[in-house]
Order: structure tokens, then C-alpha cells, then sequence
């Protein structure tokens, strides 16, 4: 039986082979997720080794955060917006789960992320979530707490109202109004005196995850924040870098 399922998958990678989700290209044989070209190219930000890096200054003087950090960058062109188009609009999921455990294994090897106690996504609201059928940053989550030996938890932080998308809402101004009071803390106590690691999918403004990390740090006081993206907008990091050089 399992020789006539290899030969069944061998003759369907045959006539569709496996593509590389970032460039489109057919994956090579042997390899099941990016090309080596992609995997070689991929502009890691390598942030996650050091505690002061662009993606914390991003959020000083909003939030107290104990460390942040992105995987890669991305712009508006080129292939990997490609891969981020391809887990949060159609339904490829398992690529947060894979990056989330390559990235996950980058957050330990730093040993900036060793007191983390519980890895939360930022939630979606129930009706985006019966639409899209899945919530991107929840798989990111469960990828990297599975390489910190860490546990998830999705059912403390919600969305409590509902909002149109921040990839539909450009003006700046807007993506702030957009989230305000958006979510909502169950089971406090269940956080009480934890880190917990804040996971999103792509950080542009940092409206959304700002606004999650008040929340928390409202309804549950003894908590500390961590945060973690896939990816970070090239864009919005030299804005911030250029406005701090200022100061």
C-alpha cells in the first residue's frame, strides 16, 4: 500500500508539481516548501538577536514591550508579497505554519525570548474568520511555539467588534481609528504575572498590534509583552528610523 501511494503522489507531482510560493517556479525534487533560490534570497532582518533593533523602536513611547521582532522584510513589489498574498487570501495556511517554526527557531537561538510564557495571535473577528475560513496568525503562532517548546492561546484576547480590513484602510489616520477598541480580555487571571508573545502576521503601521498589547496590559496588569511578526513593511521601518534620527 505504500508503495502504490508513493507512485500516485510521484505521478501527481508529475503533471502538478509543488510551486514555490514566493516565486511560482516548480520546486525541485526533494524539496517540499520555497525554492533554494527563494530560501537563499529571502531578506531576513535577523532582528529577533538583538534587543534594540528598528521593530522596537517602532513602538517606544506607545507601548512597554520587552523585545520585538520580524522575520523578513517585504515590500510592495516583489516575491514575497507573493508569499503573504498566497496564507492570508488563498488559503495556503500551511506556509505560517512552516515559517512560523523557522522563525520560531531563529527567536530561540537569540535566547532574547527564553522567559515567554504563552504565545497569543491577534485574533480575527468570528465573522472574517467564518468567511476566510482559517486565521493566518494563528497557524504563525502554533509554527513558533512549537520551536520554543511554548504553548498557544486563543481564547483570551478577541476581537469583540467588527472592522473593516487595514489593507483596505491606507491613510494612516484611518488604521488608528480603525482599531480603536476593537478587542477585548476573557480570563484575565489566566494571564496573570505571564510574558506573552504577541504574533502577527506582517507589521506595517503597528496600529493593530499596539492596540491589542493596550488591552492586554489594561485588563491584566502584571503582564509583560513580546512581539513577533513574519514580516515587516521596508516602507513604514525607514519612516521610523528617519523620524527617530530627528529627535
Amino acid at each position: 500500500m505504500d508503495i502504490l501511494i508513493r507512485y500516485a503522489t510521484e505521478i501527481f507531482h508529475l503533471f502538478f508539481p509543488e510551486r514555490c510560493p514566493a516565486c511560482g517556479k516548480a520546486l525541485p525534487e526533494g524539496v517540499s516548501f520555497l525554492c533554494p533560490s527563494c530560501q537563499w534570497e529571502i531578506p531576513l532582518t535577523e532582528y529577533c538577536f538583538e534587543h534594540d533593533n528598528p521593530v522596537a523602536r517602532k513602538f517606544w513611547g506607545m507601548i512597554p514591550i520587552e523585545e520585538a521582532s520580524s522575520m523578513f522584510f517585504f515590500s510592495s513589489h516583489g516575491p514575497y508579497r507573493n508569499l503573504i498574498h498566497r496564507f492570508k487570501y488563498r488559503g495556503q495556511w500551511s506556509i505560517c505554519k512552516r515559517m512560523g517554526i523557522w522563525f520560531g527557531k531563529e527567536l530561540r537561538e537569540s535566547g532574547l525570548y527564553d522567559t515567554v510564557d504563552v504565545v497569543i495571535p491577534v485574533p480575527l473577528h468570528p465573522c472574517r474568520l467564518f468567511h476566510r475560513g482559517y486565521n493566518q496568525s494563528e497557524y504563525l503562532a502554533q509554527g513558533i511555539a512549537e520551536s520554543l517548546g511554548k504553548q498557544t492561546e486563543t481564547h483570551c484576547l478577541i476581537r469583540k467588534r467588527y472592522n473593516r480590513s487595514q489593507t483596505k484602510t491606507h491613510n494612516r489616520k484611518d488604521r488608528w481609528e480603525n482599531v480603536v477598541g476593537i478587542f477585548a480580555v476573557r480570563h484575565p487571571e489566566k494571564l496573570e504575572g505571564k510574558h506573552i508573545l504577541l504574533v502577527d502576521d506582517v507589521l506595517t503601521t503597528g496600529s493593530t498590534l499596539t492596540v491589542c498589547a493596550e488591552t492586554l496590559l489594561k485588563h491584566v496588569t502584571s503582564c509583560r509583552i513580546s512581539i513577533a511578526t513574519l514580516a515587516v513593511s521596508s516602507y513604514e521601518l525607514s519612516r521610523v528610523e528617519q523620524k527617530n534620527s530627528l529627535m
